[in-house]
């Protein structure tokens, strides 16, 4: 998909972070754009960003773990014409070990993280192909879903998911010759509010426990700096997009990883166990 003017993209977790920046990278090239998000005041405010860039934006409340609010978003898309650049990118972190997470811990991350993916993929991949015309899905994965690391077990586990989900995507995509392409964003510690997401928890999901060893604490911790020090969302929008443009599934922002992702595989190939390669840590 290289041409962004006129087309609308539909953008889930646009209320704040990563999400905001793609759909005010999105109005930037001339896109029209569908938004949603549980944050209605934080999706107003990118709504009224965008609208201010000239670009015409409709928003509507979606909780990404109901295939009915993704549904809905669709539908509002088709009111401007129909999604034609979908970005499923809304994301929740808790951090902990895994024997220590709730189940509700469990069930809120996976159902934003890995059903909001899976929803956005069934929802609207059939209406891209129906349309006969190029279009493309971006699911924003995380470098955690090429390592892992502890004290992040819902989180990692989600994410290697969305890779997982994305690649085979693409492979069915490409089987049956669609005009649809794939890419899964997997950045490094970006300054986003994901660290805080707890703000938005439902309150039938609430049930968690606190970080209960010094070395989780410190982990965790580290892991808030590391975010707070990252790059600022607007610095990844436009590597998104060329990347879009340039129908390149793998979306790697920071080359800080590359050596731990690529010791994660040599030691799987070489069948030595695993050693932790600093997910939180930055080079």
């Amino acid at each position: 998909m290289r041409e962004f003017e006129g087309r609308v993209a539909v953008v889930t977790g646009a209320a704040s972070g990563i999400g905001r920046a793609l759909a005010l990278e999105g109005a930037r090239r001339g896109m029209r754009l569908a938004l949603g998000d549980v944050d209605e005041a934080g999706l107003e405010e990118t709504a009224r960003l965008a609208r201010a860039q000239g670009a015409d934006a409709v928003l509507r409340r979606t909780d990404v773990s109901v295939e009915a609010d993704v549904a809905a978003l669709a539908d509002l898309a088709e009111t401007r014409g129909g999604a034609r650049l979908v970005f499923n990118n809304a994301g929740v972190l808790v951090g902990g070990c895994v024997w220590e997470r709730t189940p509700e811990d469990w069930r809120w991350v996976l159902g934003v993280n890995l059903w909001g993916a899976i929803h956005g993929v069934r929802v609207f991949v059939p209406r891209l192909l129906a349309t006969g015309e190029p279009g493309h899905v971006v699911n924003t994965a995380s470098v955690g879903g090429l390592l892992t690391g502890p004290f992040l077990s819902p989180y990692v586990v989600s994410k290697h998911a969305v890779v997982a989900l994305t690649e085979a995507l693409h492979y069915e995509l490409a089987a049956r010759g669609a005009r649809v392409g794939a890419s899964v964003l997997c950045p490094g510690p970006v300054r986003t509010g994901i660290w805080r997401s707890e703000r938005i928890r439902p309150k039938d999901l609430a049930r968690t426990t606190a970080p209960r060893g010094a070395d989780e604490r410190s982990f965790l911790d580290g892991m808030t700096t590391s975010i707070d020090a990252g790059p600022p969302p607007e610095a990844i929008a436009p590597l998104v997009f060329d990347a879009v443009a340039e129908n390149r599934f793998w979306i790697l922002p920071d080359p800080s990883f590359e050596p731990a992702i690529r010791q994660r595989f040599e030691s799987i190939l070489a069948g030595v166990n695993p050693v932790d390669a600093g997910l939180a840590v930055r080079s």
